[in-house]
């Protein structure tokens, strides 16, 4: 699978999980077994925009695609640039 195609899958596990806006692929890296995404979902919206709460996801799949595993790393707010 080609870069594209990964991001594809990993969008359409999130999708099957109930999650409807991505916000975004913060990171991707391939492993001899697989390839690990990282995305950020929108969680909830907020007024203003601002202060929509995000959720930093990564999902793990193999070399076909197939979902290994999917993980909730953090939340923020959208308006929250500084890093922990």
């Amino acid at each position: 699978m080609n870069a594209q195609e990964v991001i594809t899958k990993a969008r359409g596990h999130i999708v099957a999980m109930g999650k409807k806006s991505n916000d975004g692929v913060t990171g991707m890296s391939k492993k001899d077994d697989g390839w690990t995404v990282s995305m950020e979902i929108l969680e909830r919206k907020g007024i203003p925009d601002t202060m929509d709460i995000l959720g930093l996801y990564e999902i793990t799949m193999n070399n076909d695609g197939d979902l290994i595993s999917l993980e909730r790393r953090k939340l923020r707010k959208r308006g929250d640039t500084e890093e922990s």
